[in-house]
């Protein structure tokens, strides 16, 4: 009995260490593809998701509120501004409430040189604006320098603009000096002023405010792209206390800075609403729900779709392993024999390199291109399955005697690799089955005529029937008859080859005997990502075939992910976190605060949180400091809005500025076009390639 459980015991301990090695990856991949085969979890189950549906009902709430501000539905009380006011949130001191009553409200556009003058809470009616402008002069001397006068309809309660009157009106042709502009409205009952009378509530009220206009020169006019025309520059001396703003006006600004900020960024909405005289901390919060909602929204379906627990990831020894069991169960599907003495796989940090060399069998009925396609489809199910999304770059190539196969034509198919003694041909033998092979084909090619007859969806385009005394191969290239069918075309190949297979097998049953019926199928318009499965393709270049593949990803946010436009921006951000992956561990935290907050665009939480999730920082980490750097750059911005733009005139940069933004946008541009040709380059890196076709070329010479 001892004997005996010794010699059990022996195998075991005569493994060599790689074959222990092997088994153990075996063990860890089972594990793993069993934890992510039954990995439920139901929403709510980890904090991303929480992070998610906080975003998702803020952004909600956000919207909700934004309409109903605008719409009017909460009234238009200035209670909410003038209690702001009073607190920290504002800088400016306490504004002026204004119940109902009406108020009036003018700012400069510097740009345009116009005065913007509204009148709000007026009644229904026709207001009267009268705008004047005295030059002051010493000892409080005023001169009349323009007056114009002009009618508008005031809407009443539950319209458009309920309430409200305004006017742009120029001062372009006043010259350098100080100056008062006043306001006056007055509602009337009828556009017929001379004939109409002033309605309760529409008595005439005014506002007025001082100002200064500056002529300066140009900084930097002496460079040949600057010119030297004077700069006009508008500074209020005197507003008077600030009028606070109503709840439906707050609203409609809310859209304005939003619409501001996504096209031009966090600095284009601030200094448009400091210009207008929006309060600080109303743009602020705008700009801090927009940064809320892309954090709490935009990162975790990211980080749902790419993060991966430790014990899940896959090391170099698990791919290995996976493609390569992936590989033999393909092959024995196709039946081809790989020669492993010359296969080859890389897995780096920017791809994962394959190099498969095979050669065709008496069974092999798939060309090089249907082959390649099969087995970077189950690497690909595969990976999907473990969460590896790195592209995926896959040579196939056939070697020995029956590489010249062509698998359109028929010649050649049914060949063996290796050279067969050629036994003694029996010609009546041949003679006698040759017409009915003949005849076999011919009801085949009948069966494939009715089936694309019968048909309204797809078209043939060109079809082999070729057979033997074992098979009855048949090749067809099909064209979908729908417009833009690349986009709409809904069935597979697969799909279609299945529907021809039980046609021509039903139609023909009593023909094909103990003949095997082999069906391949090829859409005309289909490309190597609809054969693979791909979720998304890279090519090298115009002039080069090769091409690497990524793994589909499931789910909206998945498939949002994988579109041409995020996918290669996706790509790129981990091409520089990877090249600044020591830098990035290092300095994380605060580097991602920096990033946010020095940059000053909106842009920059998103982007910041996914340095942050390539770096494999902690979610709250991330989230913490993206939050963090935003709600500091908004807070900046809001707050400096109108010192910046004071500065601005004051160092007269109005013209340079541009020109500054211009080169910062070039840089910028030419910086992420640098970044994709070196990580284009990396990604076909020739080496390993060429050592891969140098010993086929050693071993099978010409093939």
């Amino acid at each position: 009995m001892g004997k005996a459980a010794s010699g059990e015991e022996m195998p075991k301990e005569s493994q060599d260490p790689e074959t222990k090695s092997r088994n153990k990856t075996a063990k860890e991949l089972a594990t793993i593809r069993r934890r992510r085969t039954q990995d439920n979890k139901s929403f709510l189950s980890s904090k991303e998701d929480y992070v998610l549906f906080a975003g998702i009902a803020y952004g909600g709430v956000f919207a909700i509120l934004l309409f109903a501000m605008s719409s009017g539905m909460l009234g238009n009380t200035t209670s909410i501004d003038h209690e702001a006011s009073n607190t920290f949130l504002d800088i400016g001191g306490e504004c002026e409430e204004i119940t109902d009553e009406p108020w009036l409200h003018i700012f400069p556009d510097n740009d345009r040189e116009l005065f913007s003058i509204a009148g709000h809470n007026l009644p229904e009616g026709i207001a009267v604006l009268n705008f004047t402008i005295l030059e002051k002069h010493a000892e409080n001397n005023f001169t009349l320098v323009s007056s114009e006068e002009t009618t508008r309809a005031v809407a009443g309660e539950g319209e458009t603009a309920a309430g409200r009157a305004s006017h742009r009106a120029t001062y372009s042709e006043l010259e350098a000096g100080h100056y008062e502009v006043t306001l006056r409205i007055t509602v009337y009952n009828d556009s017929d002023i001379q004939n109409a009378t002033i309605i309760e509530g529409g008595e005439q009220i005014s506002k007025a405010i001082s100002f200064e206009i500056e002529e300066k020169e140009k900084s930097f006019d002496f460079l040949p792209f600057v010119s030297s025309d004077i700069i006009r520059d508008i500074r209020i001396t005197d507003s008077g206390d600030r009028s606070c703003w109503g709840v439906q006006d707050l609203g409609d600004w809310g859209y304005l800075l939003m619409g501001a900020e996504l096209g031009g960024g966090r600095e284009t909405a601030m200094l448009t609403g400091g210009s207008a005289g929006i309060p600080a901390w109303w743009m602020a919060f705008i700009s801090l729900s927009l940064s809320v909602i892309s954090l709490m929204v935009l990162y975790p379906i990211t980080y749902k779709v790419y993060h991966q627990e430790a014990d899940d990831m896959l090391s170099r020894s698990h791919i290995t392993r996976l493609v390569e069991d992936t590989i033999i169960n393909t092959a024995s599907r196709l039946q081809i024999d790989v020669d492993w003495e010359l296969y080859k796989i890389e897995p780096r940090e920017l791809s994962i390199d394959i190099m498969v060399p095979y050669q065709n069998t008496d069974g092999t009925f798939s060309d090089n291109r249907d082959v390649r396609a099969e087995v970077l489809r189950e690497i690909l199910d595969e990976f999907a399955i473990f969460r590896v999304f790195k592209p995926v770059q896959l040579t196939v190539r056939t070697i020995g005697n029956g590489h010249a196969a062509d698998f359109d034509s028929g010649v050649g198919i049914g060949s063996a690799g290796s050279e067969a003694e050629q036994a003694e041909q029996d010609y009546t033998s041949f003679f006698s089955e040759l017409h009915t092979l003949s005849v076999v084909e011919d009801e085949v090619r009948d069966s494939l005529d009715l089936f694309f007859t019968r048909r309204n969806d797809v078209n043939l385009e060109g079809a082999v029937v070729t057979s033997d005394d074992r098979v009855i191969f048949v090749s067809v290239i099909y064209y979908p008859t729908q417009r833009f069918a690349f986009f709409r075309f809904k069935k597979t190949t697969d799909e279609i080859q299945d529907e021809l297979y039980q046609y021509i097998s039903q139609r023909n049953s009593d023909l094909l005997g103990s003949q095997e019926l082999i069906v391949k199928t090829r859409n005309q318009v289909s490309t190597l990502a609809d054969r693979s499965g791909a979720g998304r393709i890279e090519h090298s270049g115009a002039d080069d075939e090769r091409v690497v593949a990524i793994a589909k990803q499931d789910g909206l946010g998945g498939k949002m992910l994988q579109t041409k436009f995020i996918g290669n921006a996706l790509s790129t951000v981990e091409y520089m976190a990877n090249e600044k992956r020591d830098f990035i561990n290092r300095w994380g935290f605060w580097g991602l605060i920096a990033f946010v907050w020095i940059p000053f665009m909106a842009s920059g939480v998103l982007v910041g949180a996914m340095l942050g999730l390539l770096s494999r920082m902690n979610f709250m980490r991330v989230l913490f400091a993206t939050g963090l750097g935003g709600v500091a750059a908004s807070i900046t911005w809001a707050y400096t809005a109108e010192g910046i733009v004071k500065v601005m005139h004051q160092y007269k940069l109005e013209a340079v500025i541009p020109l500054v933004i211009i080169v910062f946008v070039m840089l910028a541009v030419f910086h992420m076009r640098s970044t994709k040709m070196r990580r284009q380059t990396e990604l076909f890196e020739d080496t390993l390639l060429d050592n891969f076709h140098a010993d086929v070329q050693a071993k099978y010479g010409g093939n």
